[in-house]
């Protein structure tokens, strides 16, 4: 009897907490329609879409997701098994037999971090590590990435749910709001208005286009990956300056930044003797495409901004991810993070697991001896809290590799092969022509002590890794397009001749 009553007071008290929510997060709601250029109580605003965005019609754009109406539906509708327990989050994911449990902690109480591009794969995960340690997080985001699917023909082996359900849910399930603004960087009066409602003391900033097979595409493509990186961290870095001079801002670079030199890759900077005199200067930029290009510029302009403004910059040069599950991802299938197979947003390693999934050759380019820094996706996520955590020194910008372990392609390719055959998988390793310019057997050897320093605790590639990935693959299996495994673009002949979905590869 005394536990039914404790029962009903928490579910009394937990209505009441969302029913007093709902006026404090009103007007918060309201500008964040408005920075949108979604219609509200007091207008339409409306700005023009990015040129390879999906125009949106005012309602589907918008964005009131925290607090209110929902939300205590959601709390009054809530099963059994679907609720918070203390601190602890135990529900049965779609996608599995076992259940997922987040541990919800308020260890980053009193930090509000903004995460641009929080619908991207990276982003996405980040924010719900975030929230569920209690930072108060909000994700920024145009939502462009979806519409390149939809330009190529590509889409996720994984059904993702839109933002707005993302979202939502997570408020179901923890009870944590996340704050939504949809609109893209590059507008800075969009930006600046959003900026200013949420006065972010972090920002993590992953919202680029990241993919350098497709800013290889085509003419119009490079031009876009540069102009929408450079300038979109350009504005974030006026938006600190103007507005929040003490922000710290986290950036993902890749360590594909670096190129494949034949000394070793150190983190960021350089100690150099020339003529007897000797500095420390930036490590040496040799970028293989126009997207690794554009990162360069932006850890250029990242250097100057820091210095030049008193600014506080991390830059995280960023190995190949791999992965889907998260514990925040795994709660429930409406919060599964995308898994791209494709060839142009696709991984290795991810490519890799799919292709045995499915019955599709280990597709390795040219020799396959190209060797990178990779890491698990719950490293990611880790690592961009610690950056948080410690933040960057004021007119420094600090540079860490964020990368585990480093392996070649064949050498991936060979360990999903060591795996999947004991899952009954017929797993076969083919050699195909590299559509890339690049050196396919090199000296590599980068250093990554620095997040390790901080308290980061890899999770290395093993059996059992591999494994669990494999079996998300196989589930999925059915919604793979099999035209879509093979390279859509070579970096010789990427033109002015715009590439169309569909569209052979041509030889480079």
């Amino acid at each position: 009897e005394k536990r039914k009553r404790r029962e009903r007071r928490e579910r009394r008290e937990g209505v009441k907490g969302v029913t007093d929510g709902t006026k404090a997060n009103s007007k918060r709601t309201e500008m964040s329609a408005r920075a949108a250029g979604v219609k509200t109580a007091r207008g339409l605003k409306t700005r023009a879409a990015p040129r390879f965005a999906v125009r949106a019609s005012p309602v589907s754009r918008c964005v009131p997701v925290s607090g209110g109406a929902l939300a205590r539906s959601a709390l009054l509708a809530r099963e059994g098994k679907d609720r918070i327990r203390g601190a602890s989050v135990e529900v049965k994911a779609l996608t599995t037999e076992e259940k997922n449990t987040v541990q919800l902690d308020n260890s980053g109480k009193g930090k509000r971090v903004l995460v641009i591009g929080g619908d991207g794969y990276c982003g996405w995960a980040s924010a719900l590590h975030l929230s569920a340690r209690g930072y108060e997080v909000a994700i920024m985001d145009s939502l462009v990435r979806r519409a390149w699917d939809q330009q190529l023909g590509y889409d996720s082996l994984t059904p993702i749910a839109s933002i707005h359900q993302r979202v939502a849910k997570w408020k179901e399930l923890t009870g944590r709001d996340i704050a939504l603004y949809v609109g893209d960087i590059c507008d800075f009066e969009f930006l600046a208005e959003a900026w200013k409602q949420f006065d972010p003391e972090h920002v993590v900033h992953f919202g680029e286009q990241r993919s350098a097979p497709y800013s290889m595409l085509d003419r119009e493509r490079a031009v876009f990956t540069q102009v929408n990186n450079v300038s979109g961290t350009i504005n974030v870095l006026y938006a600190m300056k103007e507005f929040t001079p003490d922000c710290h801002m986290v950036k993902l670079g890749t360590m594909g930044e670096y190129g494949t030199p034949n000394i070793d890759i150190e983190e960021g900077y350089l100690d150099i003797t020339h003529n007897g005199r000797t500095d420390t200067l930036p490590y040496p930029k040799q970028g293989n495409s126009f997207y690794h290009l554009s990162k360069i510029h932006d850890s250029t302009n990242m250097i100057f901004a820091a210095k030049t403004w008193k600014l506080r910059v991390t830059d995280l040069n960023q190995g190949v991810v791999y992965g889907v599950k998260t514990a925040e991802t795994a709660l429930d299938e409406t919060l599964i993070n995308r898994l791209d197979y494709d060839s142009v947003f696709g991984t290795a390693l991810n490519r890799f697991v799919i292709q045995a999934a499915v019955g599709h050759p280990l597709t390795v380019y040219g020799k396959g001896g190209q060797t990178r820094g990779f890491l698990d996706i719950r490293d990611t996520v880790r690592c961009i809290q610690l950056a948080i955590d410690n933040p960057a020194d004021v007119g420094t910008m600090r540079v860490m590799n964020q990368f585990t372990e480093q392996f070649s392609v064949n050498e991936l390719a060979g360990l999903v092969k060591k795996v999947g055959d004991p899952l009954g998988l017929d797993v076969q390793i083919t050699s195909v022509p590299n559509p890339r310019i690049e050196a396919e057997e090199h000296y590599y050897n980068a250093k990554n002590s620095k997040l390790k320093d901080l308290g980061l605790e890899p999770h290395l590639l093993g059996d059992a890794i591999l494994d669990s990935l494999l079996k998300v693959a196989v589930e999925y299996k059915d919604r793979c397009d099999h035209q879509l495994i093979l390279p859509a673009n070579a970096w010789g002949s990427s033109g002015v001749s715009r590439h169309f979905v569909g569209e052979k590869v041509k030889s480079g």
